[in-house]
């Protein structure tokens, strides 16, 4: 199923588009569950490593077993011990990317500027980690120097845009205060009786005369 890139390319742009749709909104959606689980902030996390575990277990499966990735080969054979322990590395330093995620927004943080932070980042760090581990890039890039400049002024792009994210990100205003409660007008009209001063009632002040004429 691998094929040539060439024929394989509406199938590389389609994978890379969703790739930036899943991980652009994985932000936002981890937000809005460590909002909702009130005091369990931990708790999306397990939701997450259970999302990962049918996501990223059931689904390779799948593709292989399935969907004929790999054919020939089933999904018992080509394990290498290297390869478990480096794709086992990849999955933790992948978890432990999503636990900081949400520590950031344990803190405080907000959706709107987390995730590019984060992202926009990301980049950077592969690349130099990249470059460190392998010398034959190290090598090409030394060779061509205008190839160098050009990578080197996109990382300082990619940077500077990380930068501006978090310096201009908006600021929440101060809470806004409750609007108050409607009152009707039969409530209002009953309030402005009750505030009314009652006239005092004439018989009552006639028949204390009476009584104190009488007693006289």
């Amino acid at each position: 199923m691998h094929g040539s890139s060439a024929a394989n390319f509406p199938l590389i742009i389609i994978s890379i588009l969703s790739t930036a749709v899943f991980w652009g909104t994985y932000g936002p959606f981890l937000q809005w569950g460590h909002g909702e689980m009130g005091s369990g902030r931990m708790r999306p996390f397990i939701c997450v490593g259970i999302a990962y575990l049918m996501v990223a277990v059931v689904g390779p499966i799948l593709v292989i077993a399935v969907f004929g990735m790999e054919k020939g080969e089933g999904l018992f054979h080509g394990w290498t011990m290297s390869g478990i322990w480096w794709s086992f590395i990849a999955g933790v330093v992948g978890a432990l990317g999503a636990l900081g995620m949400l520590l950031a927004f344990n803190f405080g943080g907000k959706p709107h500027y987390v995730p590019p932070l984060i992202f926009g980042l990301a980049p950077v760090v592969n690349a130099f980690f990249t470059i460190s581990m392998n010398p034959q890039l190290r090598e090409q890039l030394g060779q061509n120097v205008l190839r160098s400049s050009f990578f080197g002024a996109g990382l300082l792009m990619v940077a500077v845009g990380a930068v501006t994210v978090l310096v201009a990100a908006p600021k929440g205003g101060p809470p806004k205060h409750a609007p108050a409660p409607e009152v009707s007008e039969v409530e209002a009209e009953s309030a402005v009786e009750e505030e009314t001063p009652q006239p005092a009632d004439d018989n009552s002040n006639e028949d204390s005369d009476q009584q104190e004429k009488s007693e006289e």
